[in-house]
């Protein structure tokens, strides 16, 4: 499903007539799934510092799996919640590690975006440095528009209408807009 000339013009209408309804970059989550703890894990979580610049938290085994010698409780990959100025620079830098390219099955009904990058040297200005290995990852943006803090405050916590969610038509022009993403079918 593809966003046509006609539908992508009348969205940007929308945003222009209202700009509570302009959608923004709420967050960008970038995981190493490492399958295993121990030095691998610490090597992940190294190459996830240098190409994010913030800490990254360790994600723990849900359950086991004899077959991957996995166990429950084990930490066996890495996450950073990335917000802000440097979830902007960092989704360029992914952008551009996939050529601007993101399938349409990679967008969810509620404004989310998941895509995968094979290796991480493929992000402009990442070095391959032979103690470390290489990694994949998986980057997940979530798109939202002003006034969600609604739904995560403490007190007076409230629902989100439908028609101020984020549809799928609106992530995908808002990521063609601000990024110049082109989205295949």
């Amino acid at each position: 499903m593809e966003v046509t000339l006609q539908k992508k013009e009348e969205i940007l209408k929308k945003w222009e007539k209202n700009p509570m309804l302009k959608p923004r970059l709420a967050k960008v989550v970038v995981n190493f799934g490492v399958g295993a703890s121990g030095e691998r894990l610490e090597k992940g979580v190294k190459v996830l510092e240098t190409i994010s610049g913030q800490t990254p938290v360790k994600i723990r085994a849900k359950k086991t799996i004899r077959d991957f010698g996995i166990r429950k409780k084990e930490p066996i990959a890495c996450k950073v919640t990335l917000r802000g100025e440097k979830a902007k620079e960092f989704l360029r830098k992914a952008l551009e590690a996939v050529d601007f390219k993101i399938k349409a099955s990679s967008f969810n009904d509620y404004g989310n975006v998941s895509f995968g990058i094979k290796e991480h040297i493929n992000l402009p200005g990442v070095r391959y440095d032979p103690d470390l290995g290489i990694f994949g990852m998986d980057v997940c943006i979530s798109i939202e528009r002003p006034g969600y803090r609604v739904k995560r405050r403490k007190i007076r916590r409230a629902r989100i209408p439908e028609r101020h969610r984020v549809h799928r038509d609106e992530a995908m022009v808002y990521l063609m807009e601000e990024f110049g993403v082109k989205i295949e079918t």
